[in-house]
This record gives C-alpha cells, sequence and structure tokens, in this order.
C-alpha cells in the first residue's frame, strides 16, 4: 500500500484506473499503489471466513445473560432476523451487532474502507435496511428488541 508521498499540489494528471491499481502521475513518475495486499482470492478466502454465529461479542452476552439466571433459544431462524438470543416467555430478542458490518453510528469501528468504495456503501445499505426490517416485522410481532454493538461487549468483566 505502499507509495511515495507528495501534497495535492504536485498531483497535476488525474487519476488513471490501470489494472485494479491506481496510477498516478505526478512530476514526471509514475506510482502505483496497491488498493489491497493480498489477491483477489486469499481475500475471497479471508471474508468467506468470517463468522454470523457464535462471535467474541455473542459469546460475552451469552454468558452474562446465563450468569443472570437467564435461560434462552440461539438464532430463531422462525423470527424475522434470526436474533442472536431470543427470551421466548418474555417475547425478547437481543440482537449482537458487530460494529463494522452493521454500521454502529458513530463508532470508531465502523469505518469505511478506501477501496471499492462504491460496493461496500451498497453493502453496508443493503446491511442497514435488512436490520432496519427485522426489527420493525419483531415490533409488528409484539416483540421488544435489545441491539447490543461489538464495541460494548470490550472490557467487560466476564
Amino acid at each position: 500500500m505502499g507509495s511515495t508521498p507528495c501534497s495535492a499540489s504536485t498531483v497535476y494528471a488525474a487519476e488513471q484506473k490501470f489494472s485494479g491499481q491506481w496510477l498516478l502521475q505526478h512530476s514526471k513518475s509514475f506510482t502505483l499503489i496497491k488498493m489491497d495486499i493480498i489477491d483477489k482470492d486469499a481475500r475471497s478466502r479471508l471474508m468467506g471466513r468470517i463468522r454470523g454465529k457464535d462471535t467474541k461479542p455473542e459469546m460475552v452476552v451469552r454468558k452474562v445473560a446465563h450468569r443472570l439466571g437467564y435461560r434462552f433459544r440461539l438464532h430463531q431462524c422462525n423470527l424475522p432476523g434470526s436474533p442472536d438470543l431470543v427470551f421466548p416467555r418474555r417475547r425478547k430478542a437481543v440482537f449482537v451487532h458487530g460494529c463494522y458490518w452493521h454500521r454502529h453510528p458513530g463508532c470508531r469501528l465502523a469505518y469505511m474502507p478506501k477501496s471499492n468504495v462504491d460496493f461496500w456503501t451498497r453493502k453496508f445499505a443493503v446491511n442497514e435496511a435488512r436490520d432496519r426490517k427485522a426489527l420493525e416485522d419483531l415490533h409488528d410481532q409484539r416483540w421488544e428488541t435489545l441491539v447490543v454493538w461489538e464495541c460494548e461487549t470490550k472490557n467487560s468483566k466476564t
């Protein structure tokens, strides 16, 4: 991801897309800036390993709820959004959201990637819309919901 540092005033040519890398023309030389340090297949494998269930933040919330004496069901696929913890008798559903994927407002973990911005903007918008719809559908079915954010589970004494 390295390049030679230059100020905006030294960049006098337009950015040109060049085989997945950005080619900046400044002064009389060119600098290639790689947008990713690993190839597309390796990145795909890494992204594919990101889990949706049994994540560390979810395990923290489960431990706390269990220690408090609450018993719950996990990932009820018959409910909108498949809440992470479900308390059926109380009609309460808990979602444990990762700040990055679910766009926690104002959180430093919810940063925007610098490459492929259009893709990520659309991806995050779809995630947020899906989350909103799940919460609305649960409320329509008279369920109370709680969203616990990943950053809220950090540094907790569990």
